[in-house]
C-alpha cells in the first residue's frame, strides 16, 4: 500500500470534529478485507462514531494503534493556498487539514500494520486499531466512552501507541510518555451593584478580583520526578460592564489548570477552595477536569518505540510529558500507552503541511515497531 495516497485519501474526508464524514466507514471497509473483527460505535445524542477493530494472530499480547480523523475547522479557506480537503502535493510536501493532526500518522498505522501482517502469517498475538471522530472538540463520546465499552465487552489491550504529532521540529525528536492533567474552571465574584459616586452603597467586585488572581497566580508545586511545575493560567476576565459610572454586580474569571502527578483534579480544586477561602469574598466557583495526569511507563511498550525512532531517523528522542492532553489520558486508564507521531509544526494552522518523506519514515517507524514489540511472540 502507499501510505501518501492513503493519506489523501483519509485527508479528502471533510471530517469536521466530531462527524466522520466516512472517514472511519472507508477505514472499516478496508480493516474488513484485511480479516479484521471491526465495530463501528455509535454513542451519545449525536451518535458520534468510533471504530473498534482487532486482527487476531494468538493469544499473546494486544498491541493497540490509537488516533482520529476528525480535524478542526480550516477557518477562512480563502486564506489557504490550495482547498484544505483537497490535498496537495507540492515540491515534496503534502498539504490539507490533517496532514500534521493526524491523518498521515493513521495512513502510517494502517500501511505498517498490513506489511506486518503479510509478512508474518502467524505470529503469537493481535493488533487493533482505536480510532475516534471525537477528539478535536469536547471528547465526550469518543476514546473516553470507547474506553468503557472494551471494558464492558471484557476487551484487553497491553500496550497501546497513539499517533498524534509528537515532534516539534523533526521527525524522531520526542516521544511523549506521560502528560499532565487539565482542569479549566469558572469563577463569580459576587458584589453590590451601586453608583460609582456613592461606593460606600456599593461593594465592587473588582476590588475582591486583584485578591483572587494574587491567590491564584502563587505556585502550587515545584514540579516532579517526570512533570515540570503544575501551573494556574488566567484565561479570561469580564466584568460586562458598558458604562462608566456603575459599579458592577459582579465579574467572572476563568482559568486552566495544567497539573502534574503531585495532584490528582479534586486535590487542585481543593487547593484553590482553601485560597479563595481565605480571602473571605463572596464567590461561586465551578470547575470541570478534561482529564487526569498520567505515568504508566512499560519498558518494553518504550524500548520497542524507541529502537524504531533510532534505526529509522538516527535521532535519540527525548521522553517528554509537556504539552497539551490528549486521547492517550483514557486509554492510560487500561494499559500503559505512549504517543508517537509526525511533526506538529503545522498542526491546526492554514496551509497545514508534512513533507512526504516523513510520512513515509513514519510508516517504518510503526512497521519496526510492530517487530520489535512482537520479537518474542513468534
Amino acid at each position: 500500500m502507499d501510505v501518501l495516497k492513503l493519506s489523501s485519501d483519509l485527508m479528502s474526508f471533510k471530517s469536521i470534529s466530531p462527524k466522520s464524514a466516512g472517514s472511519l466507514e472507508f477505514i472499516q471497509d478496508l480493516l474488513n478485507k484485511w480479516g479484521f473483527d471491526c465495530h463501528l460505535l455509535e454513542f451519545g445524542e449525536s451518535k458520534v462514531k468510533n471504530l473498534y477493530a482487532c486482527f487476531t494472530g494468538g493469544k499473546g499480547p494486544n498491541v493497540c494503534f490509537a488516533g482520529h480523523t476528525d480535524v478542526v475547522p480550516p477557518g477562512d479557506e480563502k486564506e489557504w493556498d490550495s482547498e484544505p480537503f483537497t490535498p496537495l502535493v507540492k515540491d515534496g510536501i503534502l498539504y490539507g487539514r490533517g496532514a500534521s493532526d493526524m491523518k498521515t500518522a493513521i495512513a502510517a498505522f494502517l500501511v505498517s500494520s498490513k506489511k506486518f501482517l503479510d509478512l508474518n502469517k502467524s505470529f503469537n498475538g493481535s493488533i487493533s486499531f482505536l480510532l475516534t471522530a471525537d477528539e478535536e472538540g469536547d471528547a465526550d463520546y469518543g476514546t473516553k466512552t470507547v474506553v468503557e465499552w472494551l471494558s464492558k465487552s471484557n476487551k484487553k489491550i497491553d500496550y497501546c501507541l497513539v499517533g498524534e504529532p509528537t515532534n516539534p521540529n523533526i521527525l524522531g525528536e520526542m516521544i511523549k510518555v506521560g502528560r499532565r492533567g487539565s482542569l479549566n474552571g469558572e469563577i463569580i465574584i459576587k458584589g453590590k451593584q451601586g453608583h460609582v459616586a456613592y461606593p460606600e452603597k456599593c461593594k465592587n467586585p473588582i476590588d475582591d478580583l486583584l485578591l483572587v488572581c494574587s491567590s491564584l497566580n502563587e505556585k502550587l508545586d515545584e514540579g516532579s520526578k517526570t512533570f515540570q511545575p503544575s501551573k494556574l493560567t488566567i484565561t479570561s476576565i469580564d466584568v460586562g460592564n458598558k458604562v462608566t459610572n456603575l459599579v458592577p454586580n459582579s465579574v467572572k474569571l476563568r482559568f486552566n489548570v495544567r497539573f502534574n502527578d503531585n495532584f490528582k483534579s479534586e486535590e487542585v480544586i481543593k487547593l484553590l477552595k482553601n485560597r479563595l477561602d481565605r480571602l473571605e469574598c463572596n464567590y461561586d466557583l465551578q470547575t470541570k477536569v478534561s482529564g487526569e495526569s498520567f505515568f504508566n511507563f512499560s519498558e518494553k511498550l518504550t524500548e520497542s518505540i524507541v529502537n524504531a525512532v533510532k534505526t529509522v531517523t538516527k535521532n535519540d528522542p527525548e521522553l517528554s510529558t509537556s504539552g497539551g492532553t490528549s486521547d492517550a489520558r483514557f486509554i492510560s486508564k487500561i494499559c500503559p500507552v505512549i504517543e508517537f507521531g509526525i511533526v506538529g509544526k503545522t498542526m491546526h494552522q492554514i496551509n497545514e503541511n508534512i513533507p512526504i518523506n516523513d510520512i513515509e519514515k513514519l510508516s517504518e517507524i510503526y512497521f519496526l515497531f510492530l517487530k520489535n514489540i512482537f520479537k518474542d511472540e513468534f
